[in-house]
């Protein structure tokens, strides 16, 4: 969990991004208005729903789902490709008292979406281990770098895209159902030998514990035969 004061930095800023994300989708003709932009969503009996208010004023529940997808978009919302499966993406995560767990899953859209026609990165699961009281904007915060202009649009996550904040779009929107897609996950941390970064039962040098006890122990033998022998030979 990032500190309190990186968290806040960011919220403040995609708190009152998505407001106009929300908005986009409400207030434009579904004929003329198209826009490229983050759009904000939750996971709500087994769909996804276009948020009602900006993460900032979103308090998400221990358990929940957030969503975030990058498209060309006009009336009609684009969700993101992949379920909103908490389990999946948080399932292995722990929380103490007074935290909670909020699956992110982080859309970055298709080719076509993109300005250039580059295909973007691969959609991805987040789970974000926040305080009770987080808002959507503090989850968004945890788990990825947050872009903004000016006016508090959010304009790019995790890095995407790297210029550009929710222009319009001259082309009409693309409609119809999209195919599904799996999201990347975060690798789970190797955990560190006991003994050592470089193995198990190594000193610091990378030398295996076992090896410098059995050196130890043929030169204690080694030492008492010389012993033996000296005394043999006075007697």
């Amino acid at each position: 969990m990032r500190t309190t004061a990186l968290r806040r930095a960011a919220v403040a800023a995609a708190g009152a991004a998505t407001a106009l994300a929300v908005a986009v989708p409400l207030t434009a003709n579904a004929q003329d208005d198209v826009f490229r932009f983050w759009g904000y969503y939750q996971w709500t009996d087994d769909a996804w729903a276009f948020a009602q208010t900006g993460p900032a004023d979103a308090t998400p529940a221990e358990g929940a789902v957030e969503g975030w997808r990058y498209a060309v978009a006009g009336a009609e919302p684009r969700f993101p490709r992949a379920d909103g499966d908490f389990e999946l993406i948080c399932g292995s995560a722990g929380a103490d008292t007074g935290e909670k767990r909020v699956a992110v899953v982080i859309d970055y859209g298709t080719g076509a979406d993109s300005e250039d026609g580059s295909e973007p990165p691969a959609a991805e699961g987040a789970c974000a281990v926040v305080a009770d009281d987080a808002t959507g904007a503090d989850v968004l915060a945890d788990v990825t770098e947050v872009r903004v202009d000016d006016s508090g649009l959010t304009c790019g996550l995790g890095g995407y895209p790297r210029q550009g904040c929710g222009g319009p779009v001259s082309t009409p929107a693309p409609t119809g159902p999209e195919d599904s897609v799996e999201l990347a996950l975060p690798q789970p941390e190797t955990p560190v030998a006991a003994g050592g970064a470089d193995g198990a039962g190594e000193d610091g040098d990378g030398i295996p514990v076992g090896l410098l006890v059995g050196i130890g122990a043929v030169a204690v033998v080694a030492v008492a035969a010389v012993v033996r022998a000296r005394g043999s030979t006075t007697a």
